[in-house]
């Protein structure tokens, strides 16, 4: 093994244990302590997000950056060495539009809705948060799709050996687009159930799959 391929087995590893931590806390946040904060008396809520949240989120935006550099590394490589494909493009864009929700929508409004900074509509923060963090769980079924299905598609439309973005890739871009565009402007939908917001993103995952292998 070259010092390179060592390098960057670490870097894949620290990859997949930032991720897992990250990705454990957005389930945390959704599956666990969403439902325990609607039905925790007046003392216990206060308690929760005076010590309990904020010590979450610290682990939750952390594993989503270093995730997400770790990410970066892994894709200047996997593009260095010829093999970049639509699989690995798509779960690379759903991964960073996720980190960017963390960080800018997600990680601001709670910080308001905590009382960690002052001024600002707690509710109405705390909905924007909310349907940032629910499209998360959303795109992290077909995330998770999309960056370990490259070498496992080899010769199909959108894995190895089709290094550029296919049509059926393109069109996934638009889907994810207008996705997010409903976690800023729209709404929960079926999105706001523990069981819709799973459905869906294995509903998107195999639509993602169809489209790329399709077009």
């Amino acid at each position: 093994m070259t010092m390179m391929n060592l390098l960057m087995m670490l870097v894949r590893w620290g990859h997949l244990l930032f991720g897992i931590g990250w990705i454990g806390m957005l389930y945390y946040f959704n599956f666990v302590q969403g439902g325990y904060f609607k039905a925790a008396t007046p003392e216990g809520l206060k308690d929760a997000k005076a010590k309990l949240a904020p010590s979450a989120l610290w682990w939750f935006r952390w594993g989503a950056m270093f995730t997400f550099l770790t990410g970066v590394l892994l894709l200047g490589y996997v593009h260095a060495n010829g093999q970049l494909n639509s699989y690995i493009i798509v779960g690379s864009t759903l991964a960073t539009v996720m980190f960017l929700n963390v960080w800018l929508i997600i990680w601001p409004n709670q910080q308001i809705v905590l009382g960690l900074v002052q001024g600002g509509d707690a509710a109405a923060a705390g909905a924007k948060a909310a349907i940032a963090s629910r499209t998360n769980v959303l795109f992290s079924g077909p995330m998770a799709f999309g960056m370990l299905a490259g070498p496992h598609f080899i010769g199909s439309a959108a894995g190895y050996g089709h290094p550029a973005l296919t049509v059926g890739g393109w069109l996934v871009i638009a889907i994810i687009a207008a996705l997010e565009a409903n976690a800023l402007f729209g709404k929960q939908g079926p999105l706001t159930t523990v069981k819709g917001v799973i459905s869906c993103s294995v509903i998107l995952a195999a639509v993602i799959i169809g489209v790329l292998e399709v077009l």
